[in-house]
């Protein structure tokens, strides 16, 4: 590899694609926030910090990619790391906006979370077995799904009395529920089952990237956009 990226490098082409389009929704996130009520620019700003954060490290990840031809998986965890407990905390956030929320449910968020992800980088990085951090990381997902469809969140938002949160809520738990399965799916093939292409794991992880973190931070914003704009704003 020469430290150039090709333009015949479809997997290549990908990390700078959703390096950009990070960034760019990171900038629209941030300079959006003052335009919409101001109990709504907690989970948007946070939108913009996942988006931040993953523009960045996808940015590093491409530098690799050029110069090697190679992204180990492992290396994504520093991403996720970050971003995904800031998306799961911002169920909370977006329930918070229209309705009251106990505090002890954005913990049970946040820890699940990370936790998830911890296990995962551990197996990845064999520290533990790969098919305990796989379990474990599962057990973590499933916990967060469990809140989000039966437990306290989803009740909470049935009753918060504000469609647009609600159609927002349901979407980004759709989300969660279909899209993030891509990334078990994938630690499960590279790790468990037998071993996967470097270059068709690294396609598949920016794909769902690219569609996961964009979408979500897109649903929220327009959640907090179709909200009556008379409320004082900072």
């Amino acid at each position: 590899m020469t430290g150039t990226l090709e333009p015949t490098d479809i997997v290549g082409m990908t990390f700078w694609l959703i390096t950009l389009a990070m960034l760019a929704q990171a900038a629209f996130m941030f300079l959006q926030r003052r335009r919409v009520p101001v109990r709504w620019q907690a989970p948007v700003t946070i939108m913009g910090v996942v988006a931040l954060i993953s523009g960045l490290s996808y940015y590093r990840l491409s530098e690799i990619w050029a110069a090697t031809g190679t992204v180990e998986s492992a290396y994504r965890f520093v991403d996720w790391q970050l971003s995904v407990p800031l998306q799961v905390v911002s169920f909370y956030l977006l329930l918070g906006a229209v309705t009251a929320v106990p505090m002890a449910l954005f913990w049970r968020l946040l820890v699940a979370s990370a936790v998830m992800i911890a296990a995962g980088y551990l197996g990845a990085a064999d520290f533990i077995s790969p098919t305990l951090g796989f379990l474990v990381a599962l057990a973590g997902g499933l916990y967060i799904l469990g809140e989000l469809y039966l437990g306290e969140a989803s009740r909470i938002n049935a009753n918060c009395g504000n469609e647009s949160a609600q159609s927002a809520f349901n979407a980004l738990r759709l989300i969660a529920t279909i899209g993030w399965a891509i990334y078990p799916l994938g630690y499960f093939m590279e790790y468990l089952g037998g071993g996967v292409d470097n270059a068709s794991i690294n396609l598949i992880y920016n794909l769902a990237d690219f569609l996961n973190k964009i979408a979500f931070g897109l649903v929220v914003y327009q959640a907090a956009a179709a909200q009556p704009t008379n409320e004082r704003r900072v």
